[in-house]
């Protein structure tokens, strides 16, 4: 098993920074995919930026050029650098890890930017 604990998440205004962090712990395996996820109300769950364990990284379209996604293999953490906060990126964000068959989810942390 794994856990995954989501830290940084908070209130913001429009144009602003945030950064969040992800613990893992447990079973985790050398070759993983850790990423960021978010959920708005009433919306699916949408890909926000993963990374491998290699340090390739994927980026949704409406993130590019703002968010920056980083991991630390030695301490199983994955970041998420936000910039230039919009009001729409206001969510649950969610911290994925993915090895082997299986997926893993922490229990979210609220952004939300106020215009």
């Amino acid at each position: 098993q794994v856990q995954l604990v989501e830290s940084g998440g908070g209130l913001v205004q429009a144009g602003g920074s945030l950064r969040l962090s992800c613990v893992a712990s447990g079973s985790i395996r050398s070759f993983n995919v850790m990423g960021w996820y978010r959920q708005a109300p009433g919306k699916q769950r949408d890909m926000v930026a993963t990374i491998t364990s290699g340090g390739s990284t994927n980026y949704a379209d409406s993130v590019k050029g703002r968010f920056t996604i980083a991991r630390d293999n030695a301490k199983n953490t994955v970041y998420l650098q936000m910039n230039s906060l919009k009001p729409e990126d206001t969510a649950v964000y969610y911290c994925n890890l993915g090895q082997t068959w299986n997926n893993y989810w922490g229990k979210g942390t609220l952004v939300t930017v106020s215009s």
